[in-house]
């Protein structure tokens, strides 16, 4: 093996190498042998562009067009657009892919899910710092610059990583790649110099290569040797010397600081939740179940006591979030609800709620029940008063008021609308109509259509919100999976309401889509639900009983909660039970009880059932059938002729340089002149393997072909008679006939003849991938200096120069 090939395989393997810190970012590792793979074809592109040889600009855009071309095919489908054929398959696709995986990095917590947008934005990574190992050690051959871009990933890997325990085998990884690239760089440099004069043994040092070798069984010589101590001596120190020196135990290879254990005894970290959904999946699915909040109501009906955060009241296209509404400060006593009216004020009671915020919960928006009239809490927060939630207040650069240690008491109103003041609402307001109705222009046509379907025949706005709860928790087949992956974006509710399992994110998404196409005003909220009663009295919540739920507005009743979440544990208001059917899959207890702290899965099969819910005997009856969803035909017309000329396309780029020949034959022989035959024929023979040699003169070169090409009487006479028509088309004095009216049939009985002279496979590969082509590549590279050097001079012209001052 050449040394520049032994430095591409270590280049790749480096980058390898490094890119397993990144196993422990998300669930499966099963990207890393496709990783691997795509390394090896960079890589070999990389090879045969230097090989060939192309400029260093052109080998960097070739591998980078045929990393991304794989990408592109290895993915496309997979996003979601909403167009039709191969542009939006191997482009928009592509694009809405890679924003989705953007979105997911965001949404779960580490490990996450191996989404498809996850796993797009790994490979991508890996790839294009794979492309920066390669170009700076083996197309720039400065392999220590190399380490630069091997770091980074590294450092990007190790800072978001959450288990410290296998950092150091990482790191060990690196640092052996890293190593063995340098190493492999050292050896092409050593070799370089010819012969080593050192204390190698006499006989296994070899003149030519300059390292070692010899009979003896090729030992390394000293330099080399000395080397590998070094590096082994080296990355023994960097793995050592952090565990000996604890101040050092926050840095790339140590764990992040510790921090305080909790009551439990589990040290480690603080529960980061500034965006309630950044890890509300990772929450139902954690297996560290810790206590946020504790608190002690008196409250006669607990179960209807959500803890609220905050709603989300936008649906942009992408995602529900909370829009940006103007803050103002914490008023001693809170505004009317809005759309409260005085009949079911009357009827409402006001409760007292003290709370404990744990000193490991970190949350800048302040839990409390819906809807809070007073509250009593130190530190600088603010007042939102559409979603009637407090944030806290900016402290300094980059440090905000939080929820972490707080003790706070809460005043709430327990509100008890009836069936009859809910179906007499009347219509909303103009302005809370506009705002809660909104709904993208990209929403798939299926989810108002299945909202219609659903609340066909209801009279009011009550009786189809009613339907849609009970389509989701009772009549719809739909299960209870937090498993499940969270996707964003108008497709995932349409996907949702075809695959029919999902947990509370996608259940309060869907009800709050539908009912917006229903020209019911809604919103999301977030927060948790009531928890689990302690013996003394007070209330335990845990990040299992995170929760979403959606909110409908009615006029003279304000924001009403709704449950369409098919989860044990789960309270479903008294007013909207009144068409509900008795039977329920996971039927809610009077009070949230302890198994209310663990999320019902709900699978389809008993035996598919996690051991830890087994245990909490949350494992109910399988759910009913999935029906078939709206809209689950098969592809388009469009769409399959689409994937019909992609895969005729990718087919057929293996075919493009013999394509190139054929049209380069022909026009060189159609144009009659001498020279342009004779350059044919020139390439014909380089076809099979006869190098040109532009130094020979034209009987030279004839000779030479003929020789070489073990060429038979009918095509030697051929390739002569082409040769002599060449040297009277370049001695002949002026005016001499040098008309020629054979030349083209000569030229074809020669290439014939060359052709013949070669092996079957020599033969084929002539023909398929001629190597003549390269005179497309050294074209296209001569052009591209052409053009540097034009815009060069472009450049330096229009540069204004600056007057010489103080010229001695």
């Amino acid at each position: 093996m050449s040394g520049r090939a032994r430095l591409t395989v270590f280049a790749a393997l480096a980058t390898l190498l490094t890119s397993w810190s990144l196993a422990g970012l998300v669930e499966s590792s099963g990207w890393i042998a496709q990783a691997a793979a795509l390394l090896a074809v960079q890589a070999a592109v990389g090879a045969g562009a230097r090989r060939v040889p192309l400029a260093r600009s052109l080998t960097v855009a070739a591998q980078l067009l045929v990393s991304l071309l794989i990408l592109v095919f290895l993915f496309a489908g997979r996003g979601e657009s909403t167009g039709n054929g191969p542009l939006a398959y191997l482009v928009t696709d592509f694009g809405a892919l890679f924003g989705q995986g953007v979105r997911d990095v965001g949404e779960f917590a580490i490990p996450a899910p191996l989404t498809d947008g996850i796993q797009l934005l790994l490979l991508a990574g890996v790839l294009l710092v794979g492309l920066l190992v390669d170009m700076l050690a083996v197309t720039l051959r400065t392999a220590a610059a190399a380490g630069l871009p091997l770091l980074a990933l590294y450092s990007v890997a190790a800072g978001l990583a959450t288990d410290d325990s296998g950092t150091w085998f990482s790191f060990l990884l690196a640092g052996t790649g890293y190593l063995l690239l340098l190493l492999a760089e050292g050896r092409d440099r050593l070799a370089q110099w010819g012969r080593v004069f050192g204390a190698a043994p006499r006989g296994r040092v070899s003149a030519a290569s300059g390292y070692g070798g010899g009979a003896a069984g090729g030992q390394a010589v000293a330099p080399v040797r000395t080397g590998r101590r070094i590096g082994v001596v080296a990355l023994g120190l960097a793995l050592a010397v952090p565990m000996a020196l604890p101040a050092l135990g926050d840095g790339l290879i140590g764990g992040r600081g510790t921090g305080d254990a909790d009551a439990s005894g589990a040290g480690g970290g603080t529960i980061s939740a500034v965006n309630p959904l950044v890890s509300l999946q990772s929450s139902l699915n954690a297996q560290d179940n810790r206590v946020v909040l504790k608190y002690r109501t008196d409250s006669t009906q607990v179960a209807d006591q959500y803890v609220r955060i905050l709603a989300l009241d936008e649906f942009n296209g992408v995602k529900w979030e909370a829009s940006g509404r103007p803050l103002s400060d914490v008023p001693a006593r809170m505004p009317n609800p809005p759309g409260l009216g005085d009949q079911v004020r009357a009827g409402a009671s006001e409760v007292r709620t003290t709370f404990s915020a744990a000193d490991t919960y970190v949350q800048r928006y302040l839990p409390m029940p819906y809807p809070a009239t007073g509250v009593d809490i130190g530190g600088k927060w603010r007042f939102e008063p559409a979603g009637r939630t407090l944030v806290g207040d900016q402290l300094g650069k980059d440090k905000f008021q939080n929820v972490q240690g707080a003790q706070y008491t809460v005043r709430s109103m327990m509100l008890r609308p009836t069936v009859r003041q809910l179906q007499s609402a009347p219509a909303p307001g103009d302005a809370i109509r506009a705002d809660y109705t909104k709904l993208p222009d990209n929403l798939p046509p299926v989810v108002a259509d299945t909202a219609r379907k659903v609340t066909q025949g209801s009279k009011d706005d009550y009786t189809r919100a009613v339907k849609l709860q009970d389509f989701f928790a009772v009549s719809g087949g739909f299960r209870y999976n937090t498993r499940t992956a969270s996707g964003t974006g108008p497709q995932a509710v349409a996907r949702f309401l075809e695959d029919k399992e999902g947990f509370c994110i996608h259940f309060a998404f869907s009800m709050a889509a539908m009912s917006r196409s229903l020209g019911i005003p809604a919103r999301v909220a977030v927060g948790f639900t009531p928890g689990e009663r302690q013996s003394d009295g007070t209330w335990n919540v845990s990040m299992r009983d995170a929760h979403a739920w959606p909110e409908l507005y009615f006029e003279g009743v304000g924001w009403t909660r709704f449950e369409p979440t098919p989860r044990s544990g789960i309270s479903i208001p008294d007013y909207s039970q009144a068409q509900t059917p008795s039977s329920r899959p996971s039927a809610p207890s009077a009070l949230p009880s302890a198994s209310a702290t663990e999320p019902n899965a709900a699978p389809s099969k008993a035996d598919d059932c996690p051991p830890e819910l087994k245990k909490l005997g949350e494992c109910g009856a399988p759910a009913s059938a999935q029906a078939a969803g709206p809209g689950a035909g098969g592809p388009s017309v469009l769409a399959v002729l689409g994937w019909v000329a992609g895969g005729a396309a990718l087919l057929g780029l293996p075919l493009l340089p013999m394509l190139w020949r054929t049209r380069v034959r022909g026009r060189r022989l159609d144009a009659g002149s001498v020279l342009s035959a004779w350059r044919e024929l020139g390439d014909a023979a380089w076809d099979v393997g006869i190098a040109p040699d532009e130094s020979l003169s034209p009987r030279g070169a004839v000779a030479r072909i003929v020789e070489l090409g073990r060429l038979e009487p009918d095509a030697t006479d051929a390739v002569r008679r082409v040769g002599g028509a060449v040297e009277r088309a370049l001695y002949a004095p002026a005016g001499a006939d040098a008309a020629y009216p054979g030349l083209a049939q000569d030229v074809l009985l020669a290439r014939a003849g060359l052709l013949a002279g070669v092996s079957r496979a020599a033969r084929l590969r002539a023909q398929l991938v001629p190597r003549s082509a390269a005179r497309v590549v050294w074209a296209a590279s001569a052009r591209w200096s052409a053009a540097s050097a034009a815009a060069a001079t472009r450049l330096s012209a229009i540069r204004p120069r600056l007057p010489l001052r103080h010229r001695g």
